[in-house]
């Protein structure tokens, strides 16, 4: 019993392994791709909506600001506000 009880927490430990290690993530520098990989409920769609948002409308300065994206809600930056960062984007030249 003990070995079948072992045997499927570290079943749960591997399946739930790449939740753990998501982001962090510079919302103001991070591609597409970047963002859906590192962020939890952030998939290719939401992903694309953030930088859409990012572009027209400037820098994020909090992740309250990412409550404004089309298809983000409350829930969902919270599920992730320790794995966002705000550094704004650097200038070349």
């Amino acid at each position: 019993m003990l070995t079948k009880g072992l045997g499927a927490a570290m079943l749960a430990a591997m399946l739930l392994a790449p939740i753990a290690i998501a982001g962090p993530v510079n919302v103001n520098t991070a591609d597409a791709k970047t963002l859906a990989r590192e962020l939890q409920g952030i998939g290719m769609a939401k992903a694309e909506a953030i930088i859409a948002h990012r572009e027209k409308n400037g820098p994020f300065k909090s992740a309250d600001d990412l409550v404004k994206v089309k298809g983000l809600g409350k829930k969902l930056v919270d599920q992730n506000r320790s794995n966002f960062r705000f550094e704004a984007e650097k200038s070349s030249g």
